[in-house]
């Protein structure tokens, strides 16, 4: 991909984000004002909902501003691999019509990855790489559970 591709991508993919952002704290406020209106009718059923309302809004700004933090972090890794020459090449693996790796050719580039990351477990680097061979397997629960530990270990080499 050429480095004007690449920043036309990541511009509109941060454009993306603020405006989802945005509109998620438009209504979050459109939201709390409701809230406010049910607490202020000082009936019982009023106030359980106004301060449910809230509630959710709540859950759903920790929700945001944590997926915010770990895409951030993510996108550390994939920077600092990237200028380590140690990301994954899958640039010749077979791809299926919707352009996801053909489940063979996936497997067997996570059973690649898999020694290394076994020979080097406390590297935040294999842990990285098998995160994303994890999750070009399908495996995503995994891939999360392995990217936590690559954020876990980069994080902890840094402050050394």
């Amino acid at each position: 991909m050429s480095e004007s591709n690449h920043n036309g991508r990541l511009v509109r993919t941060v454009a993306t984000i603020v405006f989802m952002v945005v509109a998620l704290v438009v209504y979050f406020l459109l939201m709390g004002r409701f809230a406010v209106a049910f607490i202020a009718s000082g009936k019982v059923a009023g106030i359980a909902i106004g301060v449910g309302v809230i509630i959710l809004g709540l859950v759903g700004i920790w929700v945001v501003a944590t997926s915010i933090r770990a895409a951030l972090a993510h996108q550390h890794l994939a920077r600092r691999i990237h200028e380590e020459g140690r990301e994954l090449d899958v640039s010749d693996l077979p791809r299926r019509p919707s352009g996801r790796i053909e489940k063979d050719a996936a497997d067997a580039l996570f059973e690649k990855v898999k020694v290394e990351w076994e020979a080097a477990p406390d590297d935040w680097r294999t842990n990285y790489r098998a995160a994303r061979a994890y999750d070009y397997a399908g495996d995503r629960s995994r891939a999360r559970e392995i990217m936590r530990r690559a954020v876990a270990l980069e994080r902890a080499e840094r402050e050394k």
